[in-house]
């Protein structure tokens, strides 16, 4: 295991220094001069060129990114041009609200989903089943936006039961402005989940040690959680860590409409403002949370899981 743990660690770095790489590139690749964008069309070229400097613009792309490394190395990501203040202070002042809303979402859709396909294994035939998966369905089929928006409109707007913008104040008041943003965001995973779910239960229940433990008398619903949902929850698991970069997406357009601080409204200004180094923190940030997101879910499902590890 610890074997394992240290092959697939060193595949994340390796993994984190070409995605750096080719973001920093694009990034770079992207039409328009950041200092016209910043400075407006009254600005003279020498106060261009002082600010290609101050950026570090005026150098080769090959020193730019070397340099970034480097500072990379020494936890440092930039200075904002405008505020001048700390890339790595900004953005890290943002991403709790957006691990927030991230974690809220998916913890309620996997408390709901798993249950849910379970049961529809268990019971493939039942009326529950057939309008579950419906319902289920239906929910992966509507973008995350879609829901923000007519759920704002219909609990905010017109039956004023939740809070249409901010973050709250407090932990109950935040509680209370998170609940429409997450259930936005977890809404499509409760369907995704838990068909997942009913499809590796229903081919679990057809294994031989599953068979073998019905003919000693074990209850159905025991078979189901202690013998069968250990090894069904696996692919979940894989697809949990995978669907980190989708949820992150999803965070950017739910912050956006529900007004919510996070990385998501940070980078949409950023961008429309060529903010060099703010656009390239929060995907550096984004980027690892992604890589370390299904580093965990190899680690998790080789821990439940053995066979795994020989697959590295």
């Amino acid at each position: 295991m610890w074997l394992y743990l240290f092959k697939r660690i060193l595949l994340a770095v390796a993994i984190m220094a070409i995605a750096v790489t080719l973001l920093f590139l694009m990034i770079r690749a992207v039409p328009g001069d950041p200092a016209a964008t910043l400075l407006g069309p009254r600005a003279t070229p020498e106060m261009r060129a002082l600010l290609h400097q101050q950026m570090g613009l005026d150098k080769p792309l090959v020193v730019q990114l070397v340099t970034f490394f480097g500072g990379l190395l020494h936890g440092n990501l930039g200075i904002d041009v405008f505020s001048q203040r700390s890339v790595a202070d900004i953005v890290f002042e943002q991403l709790p609200y957006t691990i927030e809303l991230i974690s809220v979402s998916i913890l309620w859709a996997v408390v709901v989903a798993v249950p849910l396909g379970c049961y529809s294994a268990m019971r493939r035939n039942s009326f529950v089943n057939q309008v579950a998966g419906v319902l289920t369905v239906a929910t992966i089929a509507i973008p995350s936006f879609v829901v923000a928006v007519y759920a704002l409109l219909i609990f905010a707007v017109t039956l004023r039961w939740l809070p249409a913008i901010g973050a709250g104040d407090g932990f109950r008041d935040g509680l209370i402005h998170l609940s429409l943003p997450a259930f936005a965001v977890g809404i499509g995973w409760v369907g995704y989940i838990s068909r997942l779910v009913r499809a590796s239960m229903l081919e679990m229940l057809g294994e031989n040690h599953i068979r073998m433990a019905r003919s000693f008398g074990i209850s159905e619903w025991r078979i189901a959680t202690r013998y069968a949902l250990p090894l069904a929850i696996l692919p979940t698991v894989t697809i949990l860590g995978v669907g980190i970069a989708w949820l992150l997406s999803s965070a950017v357009f739910i912050e956006v409409v529900f007004a919510r601080p996070g990385i998501g409204a940070l980078i949409v200004n950023a961008v429309n403002t060529r903010n060099y180094p703010i656009v390239m923190g929060v995907v550096l940030v984004s980027t690892f949370l992604i890589v370390a997101a299904t580093t965990l879910s190899d680690v998790v499902n080789a821990f439940l899981d053995p066979r795994t590890r020989e697959k590295l």
